[in-house]
Parts: C-alpha cells; sequence; structure tokens
C-alpha cells in the first residue's frame, strides 16, 4: 500500500521561509517522478515543481528561483524548500507520486501552508 505523508506546513509571514517534505513508502522511488501541487482557495490544483527519478526538475513560472525541488532515494522522501513566501502562496500543497513500473499515481493529503502578509 503506498503512502505519501506531508510535513513541514504552517503559517508564515510574507518573506519567511518553509520546508515540505513528503515521505513516501510503498513505492519504488528511485522509479518515481515526483511532483508538489497546490491548491487556494476557490482555485484549481496546480503544479508547483516536479522532479524526475533522474532528477530533473522543473517549476511554475510563479516559484521559479524562490522554491527548489529535491530528493533523497536512500530516505524515500522528497522535499520543498520555499524562500520568500508571497501570501499568494497560500494553498494546501500536495504531494505526487507517478510510479514508473506499472503506471500508476498516487497524492498525500496534503499540508497547510499559510502566509500572511
Amino acid at each position: 500500500q503506498v503512502q505519501l505523508v506531508e510535513s513541514g506546513g504552517g503559517l508564515v509571514q510574507a518573506g519567511g521561509s518553509l520546508r515540505l517534505s513528503c515521505a513516501a513508502s510503498g513505492l519504488i522511488f528511485s522509479f518515481a517522478n515526483m511532483a508538489w501541487y497546490r491548491q487556494a482557495p476557490g482555485k484549481q490544483r496546480e503544479l508547483v515543481a516536479a522532479s524526475t527519478n533522474a532528477g530533473t526538475t522543473n517549476y511554475a513560472d510563479s516559484v521559479k528561483e524562490r522554491f527548489t525541488i529535491s530528493r533523497d532515494n536512500a530516505k524515500n522522501t522528497v522535499y520543498l524548500q520555499m524562500n520568500s513566501l508571497k501570501p499568494e502562496d497560500t494553498a494546501v500543497y500536495y504531494c505526487h507520486a507517478y510510479q514508473l513500473l506499472g503506471g500508476r499515481d498516487y497524492w498525500g493529503k496534503g499540508t497547510l501552508v499559510t502566509v500572511s502578509s
């Protein structure tokens, strides 16, 4: 059974930083593409950052130069370092995994990030 458990969300002032973590279990992590999505109130879920199993990354334009996705295959964990946070970054952040072997995808339950102005 695959589980993705996010942590690290919270309340931070604008300009501050947070690091989100997503611990994966039941997954062949080294053969999984990992990503962070977010969903703000009243808005659709959007891709924030992604990392292929080979480590290639891509980012939404709105977070480039501020957010960094990284992964530790030994710990089955993906991270999202968020710097220079803005109120518009307020959202529930979800971890997503796409298992390359089998072609299935999985979601975590999300962690709330609130950025105050």
